[in-house]
């Protein structure tokens, strides 16, 4: 794991990686950034985690409001 900046997560997008937003799911309708999965943290399982794409970068967030 390691924490990445705004300017990486836009390059790993870019590249097809994916954005994983883990609040909960009324926080995630509120404001998320655009494209992000919706996989709140307490629903957070290996069968949820399972529609994400193992061959590809994940980067995991839980806030963002800019």
């Amino acid at each position: 794991m390691a924490t990445v900046s705004r300017a990486e997560v836009a390059d790993l997008r870019a590249a097809g990686g994916q954005v994983v937003e883990v609040l909960p799911e009324p926080e995630y309708r509120w404001k998320h950034i655009a494209g992000a999965i919706s996989l709140p943290l307490q629903k957070l399982n290996r069968q949820s985690a399972e529609a994400l794409d193992r061959a590809r970068p994940v980067v995991v967030y839980c806030h963002d409001l800019q």
